[in-house]
């Protein structure tokens, strides 16, 4: 199966510090990938540089056959590859139906037209509430964004993502701020998606990344320290000495 997204020996340096050494990771259509590790450890730095929001110093970004290392955050997107942030970015005085809508807009290079004539448009409302209704967003496609619980928020920033009709999602920290009663419902968004999108997800919650990933990678000190299955991550010496501590301990146990 071919790779939907290549990294090749990925280097960032700020100053005299090295964010990002090296680092090599590949995603295949349907992958489902957690990115974990320590504070300070360049996860979100890793994910700046592939989705285009910072210029690698060294290495290359391959998505299929096209190196887009040199190219920005908008033409990666319309080559397939999405990222959501871990602060939400929503419109908050908008519908969450006109959220998804404006992600449509941009898709079909439309973010000109105003937004009242998109809702004249039935082929996008449908798609829009087709979305919403893949991740359980359905009944509050009509609400203000303000008006809706933060974990549905969070679900909504997928969806928008999903607009953009992704090959490759970066997740930031999807369930950040959620309470941990409503984190499951991130996982069971995400198992909707469809099955071809290759999903690479930024987490701390180790029972949410276990629940989530078919497969991990662990980031220290800007180097890849472990890239393999959820079973074997939490038995690994070295990630249980940078990270994982107490955790893997009684995960093992």
């Amino acid at each position: 199966m071919s790779a939907l997204l290549t990294v090749e020996a990925l280097r960032k340096s700020f100053g005299g510090l090295r964010v990002s050494q090296d680092i090599s990771l590949t995603l295949s259509p349907g992958d489902r990938v957690a990115l974990i590790g320590p504070n300070g450890a360049g996860k979100t730095t890793f994910v700046n540089l592939v989705s285009g929001q910072l210029r690698p110093d060294g290495g290359r970004i391959r998505l299929g056959d096209e190196d887009v290392t040199d190219q920005g955050v908008e033409a990666r997107v319309r080559r397939g590859l999405v990222r959501t942030f871990q602060i939400s970015r929503l419109f908050q005085d908008m519908s969450v139906v006109e959220n998804v809508l404006l992600a449509l807009l941009q898709r079909h290079g439309r973010t000109g037209r105003l937004l009242r004539n998109a809702h004249a448009d039935p082929v996008l409302e449908d798609e829009a509430h087709a979305i919403l209704g893949q991740l359980g967003l359905g009944f509050v496609a009509e609400a203000l964004v303000r008006e809706i619980a933060y974990g549905q928020q969070r679900l909504v920033e997928i969806a928008i993502a999903v607009a953009l009709r992704p090959k490759v999602l970066l997740l930031d920290e999807p369930a950040a701020g959620v309470s941990r009663a409503e984190a499951p419902r991130i996982v069971e968004a995400i198992d909707r998606l469809p099955s071809d999108i290759a999903v690479l997800m930024i987490e701390h919650d180790m029972d949410l990344v276990l629940r989530f990933a078919r497969r991990v990678v662990v980031l220290a000190s800007g180097a890849a320290i472990f890239d393999g299955s959820p079973a074997a991550v939490v038995a690994d010496p070295r990630v249980r000495e940078a990270y994982l501590g107490n955790y893997a301990g009684t995960a093992h146990a």
